[in-house]
């Protein structure tokens, strides 16, 4: 039997049109038919075996795409509904060679643009959006960290996401405390711990859906360790019958994490049924071979990615010759891979979630118009600070205007600082939308104050934070990684991959992701040129104010360093014992309103 594994489709763009008009004080959106700019296409087709995945991860909520003209973005133009029709047509091709094709996905549903976060009050994060996803024909889903920062998010995908898979949702080691028929609380899985099925050619399979050592969760629900599910009767009972190939979805990164866990228990029972794992939560490309007759993929984040992987014969004791492939998330890459043209191409199941999609987006108000930014501000593709960084943009010259207004203390000289998670997207340059603010800085996080802060004491935090005495620091990497902070891999990726750019860039190539893995050949479907990077420091600050180093001024910080501020205080000077009664509230603007103020104030 041949395996062939289509396994990474991270959706990740949009193709929704660039030409925003600004009319009303909304930018409207409208579907495009094709990329409005030229793009790449790939530079070989897939070569088809006989078990086929189609793979998504770590979604984020961007299923109308990346909608901006900026490269890379253009490269990620396809949206849901382009998705669903491409899934379409390969379902068809997969008649047609009578193999078979699996569609799966690692979770992270929640949290990344407007279409989950822009809800309005009452509402649920995804609960709409989320929608769109049941109507395509997944054969895995497993939960996500994303899916369970908030209780309600949780109930949410139990009570209403769930049950949509028939029993194929996995939440193998995750569970949600609810109260049962006679009114006891009780804890359950919030999916399936485990599947099996029988595919459309009769192979048999299994399948887990694992989530990483995640300690973020929410009050309410438990996440057990891989180390500990492996141990478990349920999971010694879901292995013991030999299928035709195992296939593990969960959000856990297939490099430096515990997929090996759960491979070796398996391979204990099993010393050669295929394994074939999918894996997410670092949004990178990646891959890795534990051995000769497995493959571990993970497919990137927010739409961006899709993934090919092909096999030969896994009747034998063989190695298993694997191939993948990231193809980039859009039309072009869709219809060359499908054969099918812009006029055929589109289906009437796609055509219905994209409309879908854009009423979503109508309803949420997402096309508000806050103004219009004169400049692209990127996370990491221009230095930090510079003029072209979102995180000067933010800190610098965004938050000492947003944070001012109706203010009392706006005229008494401060220092802000927070951190740069704060910030999650690039700012494009163009009309700055509710959307764009959504997607660009979308936690709710409060700014409090210590006043009267000598000038000389305050200037010492930003490097104290930044040098080790912060919560991030002071947790331990494992501990950040654990409640779910992925933005370290995820820049040392692209850190990495900008540093093996050693001959000059091709011009007639776009930016785009240049992949190097843990498999044998070559992983990414189109050609690019790496992405420039740049370092980011943990912590920044708006610029000092222009005083002498006696003059009080207010501290003014995020809240959630407050423990790390008060401790730094205490630490570079003895004057003053501050505590959290010294900490007051400095304005009711939450982080995720300020680019938009500022907008509203400078870009109009």
């Amino acid at each position: 039997m041949l395996l062939s594994l289509l396994p990474f489709v991270a959706l990740a763009a949009a193709c929704v049109d660039n030409d925003l008009h600004a009319r009303d004080g909304h930018a409207h959106v409208h579907k495009r038919e094709y990329p409005q700019v030229p793009l790449t296409p790939p530079y070989r087709p897939l070569v088809w075996g006989d078990f086929n995945v189609i793979h998504t991860t770590d979604t984020h909520g961007w299923l109308l795409g990346h909608q901006k003209s900026s490269w890379p973005e253009p490269n990620y133009s396809g949206d849901l509904g382009d998705f669903a029709s491409f899934v379409t047509h390969m379902k068809q091709i997969a008649i047609e060679k009578d193999v078979d094709l699996l569609l799966v996905d690692s979770g992270d549903l929640h949290d990344g643009t407007g279409l989950s976060d822009g809800f309005p009050p009452g509402g649920v994060d995804a609960h709409d959006s989320n929608k769109f996803l049941e109507q395509l024909p997944y054969d895995v889903m497993s939960i996500g960290n994303h899916e369970l920062y908030v209780y309600a998010d949780t109930y949410d995908m139990y009570t209403n996401f769930v049950p949509h898979l028939n029993g194929r949702y996995l939440s193998s080691n995750v569970n949600i405390t609810v109260f049962n028929s006679e009114g006891e609380a009780v804890s359950v899985p919030v999916g399936n711990r485990y599947t099996k099925f029988t595919t459309m050619k009769g192979r048999t399979v299994t399948s887990l859906g694992v989530l990483y050592d995640f300690s973020g969760n929410s009050e309410n629900t438990t996440v057990q360790y891989v180390a500990d599910m492996v141990k478990e009767r349920w999971f010694a009972e879901a292995i013991a019958e030999e299928p035709d190939v195992f296939v593990l979805v969960g959000h856990m990164p297939v490099s430096y994490d515990n997929w090996p866990v759960v491979f070796d228990a398996i391979r204990a029972v099993h010393p050669h049924t295929p394994i074939l794992i999918f894996g997410g939560h670092t949004h990178i490309r990646d891959c890795q071979q534990y051995d000769g007759r497995s493959m571990a993929l993970e497919s990137g984040r927010y739409m961006e990615t899709i993934g090919a992987n092909l096999s030969e014969s896994i009747e034998n004791t063989n190695n298993i010759s694997f191939t993948r492939r990231y193809l980039d998330q859009n039309r072009v890459a869709y219809e060359y891979h499908t054969t099918m043209s812009n006029t055929t191409f589109d289906t009437s199941y796609g055509q219905g979630i994209t409309a879908g999609l854009l009423q979503l987006a109508i309803n949420f108000d997402l096309s508000y118009l806050y103004g219009y930014a004169p400049q692209t501000y990127t996370m990491d593709q221009n230095p930090y600070p510079s003029s072209e960084n979102v995180m000067t943009l933010f800190i610098a010259e965004a938050a000492p205007v947003a944070l001012a207004i109706n203010n009392t203390r706006a005229g008494i000289p401060n220092i802000i600082i927070t951190n740069s998670d704060e910030l999650r997207y690039n700012v494009f340059e163009g009309p700055f939308t509710k959307n764009d603010q959504l997607t660009a800085a979308p936690f709710t996080d409060s700014f409090y104050y210590i006043p009267n802060v000598t000038a000389s004491v305050a200037n010492q935090v930003l490097p104290a934070l930044n040098g080790g005495s912060s919560s991030k620091r002071s947790l331990g990497e494992e501990e950040l990684w654990r409640r779910g902070h992925v933005e370290k891999r995820y820049r040392a990726w692209l850190e990495e991959m900008d540093r093996r750019q050693l001959s000059p860039t091709t011009s007639d190539l776009t930016l785009g992701y240049v992949t190097t893995d843990g498999c044998p050949g070559a992983g990414d479907d189109t050609l690019h040129n790496p992405l420039p990077y740049y370092s980011i420091p943990d912590y920044i600050s708006s610029n000092p104010p222009n005083v002498t180093d006696a003059t009080p001024i207010d501290l003014v910080f995020v809240n959630f360093i407050e423990s790390d501020v008060l401790s730094i205080l205490n630490r570079v000077q003895n004057a003053t014992s501050y505590t959290s009664s010294d900490v007051s509230l400095y304005t009711p603007t939450l982080a995720d309103a300020v680019l938009g103020l500022y907008a509203q104030a400078q870009w109009n």
